[in-house]
């Protein structure tokens, strides 16, 4: 299959060169040029729990020198740049072409079919970690999943082809009908441990330094599994508390990459996280003070450094 990965950060990256091992036509599209270079010069150096090896034919370059038109263009790009990366290749992007998001948070699918057709967009979610550790260097310790849906029935062919294919690339991909389970809980688990973490400055694991980082944590959780259920969306409330009490005993020194956004002085994507959520709630009548208070101090802090 012949695959474009928009968005080569740590995770695009990750699913890249797993994909390019696998025997995939893969090409890299990112605007981090030493990243690019890096890759084009010596391989993809990729570090997971079945050791290290150096990924060599990835074609990587800058979105709007693409050429061709892939069976599948994978998305990565953070949810704020949705727009202007699927504008910048248009061109790449053909009929038969399939175009799957596994982008954080709410909006996603409508936000593909403002530039595709509805029928090629595939749905999914992952939580396969993944950290770019240096340009052409990407480290994935732990295990994760891929959950992958065709929103209409005429594509659910589609969406086998390419579970297959992920499936293959040791990604552990499944076709799920209930996707849309698994995008909530992912939003539920984020809304909690990014939110918090971007505004006080704590790795996931001090967020249990004094007991109201845990509870805020809980009631953001239960927040969102409220708002999911008013869309019709049952989500099992006691196993994203345990996700989230998981990472937090486990995961100590992780840094969000809301976190690392706001150190970095760059925008985040509360808006498709907390900010959907909120949009959502308020539709159907669901009080979420604690999520809205978060979005509201992200909003803040985006204002800051960006004066």
């Amino acid at each position: 299959m012949n695959i474009t990965i928009l968005g080569a950060g740590a995770m695009g990256s990750l699913f890249g060169g797993l994909l390019a091992q696998s025997g995939q036509q893969v090409t890299l599209l990112d605007i981090n040029d030493e990243h690019l270079a890096a890759i084009r010069s010596d391989g993809l150096l990729l570090a997971t729990d079945s050791g290290e090896r150096r990924i060599t034919g990835l074609h990587a370059c800058r979105p709007e020198q693409a050429t061709g038109h892939p069976d599948l263009l994978l998305v990565f790009t953070k949810t704020l740049h949705t727009d202007s990366a699927l504008r910048s290749v248009a061109g790449h992007i053909a009929g038969h072409t399939l175009v799957l998001t596994l982008q954080n948070g709410l909006g996603n699918a409508e936000a593909l079919s403002q530039h595709v057709a509805p029928q090629q967009v595939l749905i999914g979610m992952t939580n396969w970690p993944a950290d770019m550790v240096g340009p052409g260097q990407v480290h994935s310790h732990g295990q994760g999943m891929v959950r992958v849906l065709a929103p209409g029935s005429r594509e659910r062919n589609a969406s086998q082809e390419v579970a297959a294919v992920l499936d293959a690339a040791g990604l552990n991909c499944a076709v799920d009908p209930q996707v849309w389970t698994s995008i909530w809980e992912k939003v539920a688990f984020n809304a909690a441990l990014n939110s918090l973490c971007a505004a006080t400055g704590c790795t996931v694991g001090q967020l249990d330094a004094a007991p109201e980082g845990v509870a805020l944590a809980r009631s953001i959780v239960l927040e969102v599994v409220a708002v999911a259920r008013s869309q019709g969306i049952e989500l099992d409330a006691q196993g994203c508390l345990d996700s989230v009490a998981f990472a937090i005993a486990h995961h100590r020194t992780h840094k969000p990459s809301m976190l690392q956004d706001v150190l970095a002085g760059r925008p985040t994507e509360i808006g498709s996280i907390n900010g959907q959520v909120l949009e959502r709630a308020r539709q159907a009548g669901v009080p979420v003070p604690h999520t809205e208070t978060l979005l509201g101090l992200l909003r803040l802090i985006e204002k800051r450094a960006a004066s």
